[in-house]
């Protein structure tokens, strides 16, 4: 008996996602097309609303950890944090293969289900490294704040580098894209979603620092050896937009030509 091919909308959560999987075996469907809440593209398949249910979702997840391995259970989490188009048909369809392959789907990395989603993790583990030398924090009335634009959902792999770094701080750690934000104390972290965010307006005190350091960095750079092509290499222009340094603010001093 064939499965019935389905459109689920569910939560974008992914619990959520699980759940949708845990749907689809007990109903006998077959999604082709996922929808979060913020779809907006019409399909020609019959679409269901999915609820996320956490006891569903944990049962998905102890079997993928129990019959695929630690390591394809840590490949599905990483994959959904991705910025992978289509990223929920590219994981459902891995585990309903992995489902009847077992632990020896991780030994296949020519298979196209299996190599797509670990060229999308490596993305996401890059982009995470990058960003832990590239945020920037702002001293706001005794919390730091900082911002980041990245394209994927970052903030669950730099949580640890950060919440070890600035243990003893309260601080949080916007992403722009995503909207949501690390928040920590010392003691206590999470990542709660947030709407919109806009940081309060720099203090006397705060803009000295940022003078302070664009004049560093002015300082220390070599004029003679400035290159933009090299400089794009090893910080790209998407990750400049919330780096102090390379802001120009009235009496920062001179600035280097920009890349």
């Amino acid at each position: 008996m064939s499965w019935h091919q389905m459109c689920y909308e569910y939560d974008g959560s992914f619990e959520g996602f699980l759940t949708c999987v845990f749907e689809s075996y007990a109903c006998r469907e077959e999604p082709v097309c996922f929808q979060g809440p913020e779809a907006t593209a019409l399909t020609l398949w019959d679409t269901r609303r999915v609820d996320t249910d956490r006891g569903k979702a944990a049962r998905v997840f102890r079997a993928l950890d129990a019959r695929l391995g630690r390591g394809a259970s840590r490949l599905v989490y990483r994959t959904f944090l991705t910025c992978l188009e289509d990223k929920e048909t590219h994981l459902y369809r891995f585990l309903r293969y992995g489902f009847r392959r077992g632990r020896g789907i991780m030994g296949e990395l020519g298979h196209p289900l299996v190599s797509t989603l670990l060229q999308a993790v490596r993305h996401l583990e890059s982009e995470a490294h990058l960003f832990t030398g590239f945020v920037r924090f702002s001293d706001c009335q005794g919390v730091l704040m900082g911002e980041i634009q990245p394209k994927n959902q970052v903030l669950p792999l730099v949580r640890g580098h950060f919440v070890q770094r600035y243990n003893t701080q309260q601080f949080l750690l916007y992403d722009r894209t995503h909207r949501q934000a690390l928040v920590h104390r010392p003691g206590q972290w999470a990542i709660v979603p947030v709407e919109d965010l806009r940081l309060p307006d720099a203090g006397a005190e705060e803009l000295r620092y940022r003078a302070l350091w664009r004049r560093f960095f002015q300082a220390v750079a070599i004029r003679e050896r400035y290159n933009p092509r090299c400089q794009n290499t090893h910080l790209p222009k998407r990750y400049r937009g919330f780096m102090t340094e390379l802001q120009s603010e009235p009496g920062a001093g001179d600035d280097l030509p920009e890349a």
